[in-house]
């Protein structure tokens, strides 16, 4: 991934949190907003909050700022947010079932129709509204009901032969949950999602803190 890329990629992750921020001051009855006060609110600069959000909208105007309204909607529609977005969802463990009955993926434009298990207990149940159907059933039902994407929530030792079982039934993008680097075909949507890479970030970013702590507690002694 080139630097360009990778930039753009941090962009657009940063889009979504841009949103639920701005839902927030518009319920709190704001009209309009600077990049100013966003990059304040959300620790970021204001040239960066202004590059992000130029590529979503052009609603920003010198000295005026953004109309909420406006913004918003670029926001949503530019994220996909109105296009619904069917999924099916394999691994109905703890992590499966928390993501089953997670309402808020509707105002995302996402909808978990089904989970697919191996497990005979969890088999011809239902999680949170949603059934759960054996997966020798995906290909054919996936097939039938035109759904692209999945949600991989399963082991690491069957996370690739599952991805493959999924790709062959037509899936078209995959949400990886399992922390494996997946091999997909060409033309695989693959987003991995790394638990233990995230909680790195945020380990170091901890540690970082707390030594500067330390200092400038050292150096006020």
């Amino acid at each position: 991934m080139t630097e360009r890329s990778t930039t753009a990629s941090a962009s657009l992750q940063r889009l979504p949190q841009y949103l639920a921020y701005l839902k927030v001051q518009q319920k709190m009855g704001a009209t309009s907003i600077s990049s100013t006060r966003i990059a304040g609110d959300m620790h970021l600069t204001s040239i960066q909050v202004r590059k992000d959000l130029a590529m979503a909208s052009k609603a920003g105007r010198p000295k005026t700022g953004y109309p909420l309204d406006t913004l918003i909607a670029d926001l949503e529609r530019f994220l996909g947010y109105h296009n619904a977005h069917d999924a099916f969802l394999v691994g109905a463990g703890k992590l499966g079932r928390a993501l089953l009955g997670y309402e808020k993926f509707a105002e995302y434009g996402l909808s978990i129709l089904a989970a697919f298990d191996v497990d005979p207990e969890i088999v011809g149940r239902e999680v949170a509204g949603k059934p759960v159907f054996p997966m020798e059933k995906f290909s054919n039902l996936a097939s039938r009901m035109k759904v692209r994407l999945g949600i991989l929530t399963v082991p690491e030792a069957v996370a690739q032969s599952v991805c493959d079982e999924m790709t062959a039934g037509g899936i078209r993008a995959i949400w990886n949950f399992s922390g494996v680097h997946l091999q997909v075909p060409e033309g695989i949507i693959l987003q991995n999602e790394n638990m233990a890479a995230s909680f790195a970030v945020l380990s170091n970013r901890l540690a970082k803190a707390l030594r500067q702590d330390a200092t400038e507690g050292g150096l006020g002694t």
